[in-house]
């Protein structure tokens, strides 16, 4: 997501570059007890992405910007969550993802860990790069960039409304978020286009979203090996400046989830799968859903009631939801299939157009 700029601080140093990586680095506060971390303020944790699994995965995105022809590199900093500030060319992450044990706080009160894995963490780091290379060229004021995506001007909306069977938009983060906003269509579209190894000309073949991946081609062309127009190094909200407390953090956030209505989708899993399992030999609910997803999609099917795009979307989600809130099978497969089929057909009918809720920002 992009966020206005407001406080800003100039960065001395670029994250994940230079100095040897310090990959067993450890801190005095491991050794409280989550409620004496909680009372920490985040300016005091002294975190850094240097030596964490971040910096590893920021070198990947850095080599995958330079797979595609493109010279630009964000810079990225630790702050209280995901966005990429309209004006500065950069990615705040969020701080839990530089530490296991911030992490297994994050699940405890959040219920998922947002980038929590390596494929959720390189997806998302592909979107927020969208936004940087945007606001590092300019790319909004473009006439061009306007006909393909729409005006960024228009207002960010607390919610959509998305519209499943529609194929101008592609799918990347889930929840149809290509649809939020024009900023967030071009993220989306960029992201699927720089994955490595990415099926985009075979997958979107036919769509109207193709003609968007073709334009973002042609662009990084364009502006590959050319010196971007804003070079600011500059930081928004980073850790470093922060007096907020983890509880007075975890407290807002609740709150604000709290007006928020649980979706559909994750309450029916949670009457599936488990968060909590007996014991870790259980099987994760998001491979096991990978593993019968063709042949619960081929039985939905051919029932008629609906289309297998939408099927496939459904499905799609529910694996996706369900590696997010980190969830495990309980029973055996014999007894999950039919729970299974019903939970499909309870979404696909809630996820028709005229019946799809909306989504929160």
């Amino acid at each position: 997501m992009t966020v206005p700029v407001s406080r800003v601080r100039l960065q001395s140093r670029t994250p994940g570059g230079g100095a040897r990586a310090q990959r067993n680095r450890c801190y005095s506060w491991e050794s409280l007890n989550d409620q004496q971390l909680l009372n920490l303020r985040f300016c005091d944790l002294g975190l850094e992405i240097r030596g964490t699994e971040l910096e590893s995965a920021i070198s990947r995105l850095y080599g995958e910007l330079e797979m595609r022809g493109i010279s630009f590199r964000p810079h990225c900093w630790l702050a209280q969550e995901w966005f990429s500030p309209d004006g500065i060319p950069g990615i705040a992450i969020p701080f839990y993802l530089a530490h296991r044990r911030l992490m297994g706080i994050e699940r405890h009160f959040m219920r998922e860990v947002e980038g929590g894995n390596r494929n959720w963490l390189m997806r998302i780091l592909r979107h927020e790069a969208g936004h940087a290379i945007d606001s590092a060229y300019r790319l909004r004021r473009r006439s061009r960039w306007r006909e393909v995506f729409g005006p960024a001007s228009l207002p960010y909306p607390d919610t959509y409304r998305p519209r499943p069977g529609s194929r101008r938009f592609v799918q990347h983060l889930g929840a149809w978020y290509a649809q939020a906003h024009p900023t967030e269509d071009f993220a989306e579209t960029f992201a699927v286009w720089l994955k490595p190894r990415s099926a985009w000309r075979r997958e979107y073949l036919g769509w109207p979203a193709y003609a968007k991946l073709e334009f973002i081609d042609s662009l990084a062309a364009q502006i590959g090996r050319t010196r971007p127009a804003v070079r600011d190094r500059g930081t928004i909200e980073e850790l470093t400046q922060e007096s907020l407390t983890l509880r007075e953090h975890y407290e807002r956030r609740l709150a604000r989830a709290r007006v928020r209505r649980r979706s559909g989708a994750d309450e029916l899993l949670l009457k599936l799968f488990t968060a909590a399992p007996r014991n870790r030999a259980r099987l994760k609910a998001a491979s096991v859903l990978r593993d019968m997803r063709q042949s619960l999609r081929v039985q939905t099917v051919r029932s008629g009631a609906f289309s297998e795009y939408l099927v496939y979307q459904v499905l799609r989600l529910m694996i996706e939801r369900c590696e997010s809130l980190n969830l495990y099978v309980r029973g055996s497969r014999r007894e999950l299939r039919p729970n299974l089929l019903w939970a499909i057909g309870r979404l696909a009918e809630s996820y028709e157009e005229r019946q799809l809720p909306r989504v929160s920002l």
